[in-house]
Formats: C-alpha cells, structure tokens, sequence
C-alpha cells in the first residue's frame, strides 16, 4: 500500500501543478493575449493532461493486482509506478513552471516544492534504474505470448 501512496502523492501533486497551469494561463496577459489563448501553453496543458491520465490508469491497474493477487502478484507493475508516476509528476509540474515564469520558482506558488517533492520520490524507494531493472528482468523471464 505504501508503493500505492507515493504513486497518489505524485498524481496529486501533477493535478495542483496542472490546476494552477490552467489559472495562469486563463488570468496571464502577454503580448496582448492570455496564455491561454496561445498554441504552445494549450499544448503544454493537453500533454499534462493526458501525461497524469495515463499514470493513474497504471496506478489503478497496480491496486487492481494487488487486490487480487497480493503485491508479489503485482511487483512488476509496482515497480513501474515507483518509476512512472513521479516522473510524470515532475514533467507536469516542470511544465506549469514554465508556464509561471520565474514566480513558478518563488515561493509565491507550491510548484517549487511539488517539484522537488515529485524528484524526491524517485529515489526514496530506490532509484529508477534500479526499478527499471527489476522490470526488465521480469519481462525477460515472461513466456510467449509476452501479454501484461
């Protein structure tokens, strides 16, 4: 359940980052427009939504597993949401950063702390190559027809 929780406390943290994203875009004048109204800040939005979409679709996959089949049933997949998840995270938040410009990396907003929160985790539970490589190896022993 704690892998279960840093993965939540990342998707969390990505949600106020996109949050705040989208209230400085619609609020944020420049160049005579709002940021919102601007192709590359849409596009940032659009890919943070989708980035914290896909990570909580494998963190409900992981629970999922672990519900039926404990976590050794579920350590690959647990595996990759310590790896996943708070990567996303930090792209999310990175992204709604950009976005605020130097008042991101004030102490005006969290952003700053989301983000190194959300790099933190990655290494809290063991570092990402060494996730990776459990993930690897357990590919490497999987049979035909190689289904997940």
């Amino acid at each position: 359940a704690g892998r279960i929780h840093h993965a939540m406390r990342a998707l969390g943290m990505a949600e106020r980052g996109l949050s705040l994203m989208v209230d400085r875009a619609k609020s944020r004048v420049a160049f005579g427009r709002h940021l919102s109204d601007q192709g590359g800040v849409r596009d940032l939005i659009a890919q943070s939504r989708i980035d914290i979409d896909q990570a909580r679709l494998y963190v409900y996959k992981t629970a999922w597993l672990i519900d039926q089949y404990g976590s050794k049933g579920a350590r690959t997949e647990i595996a990759g949401i310590k790896v996943a998840a708070p990567a996303m995270a930090t792209r999310v938040i990175d992204r709604a950063i950009e976005v605020f410009g130097a008042a991101g990396i004030s102490e005006d907003t969290p952003l700053a702390y989301f983000y190194a929160w959300a790099r933190a985790l990655r290494i809290v539970d063991g570092p990402d190559a060494v996730h990776r490589r459990s993930i690897a190896r357990q590919e490497l022993r999987r049979k035909p027809p190689y289904v997940g």
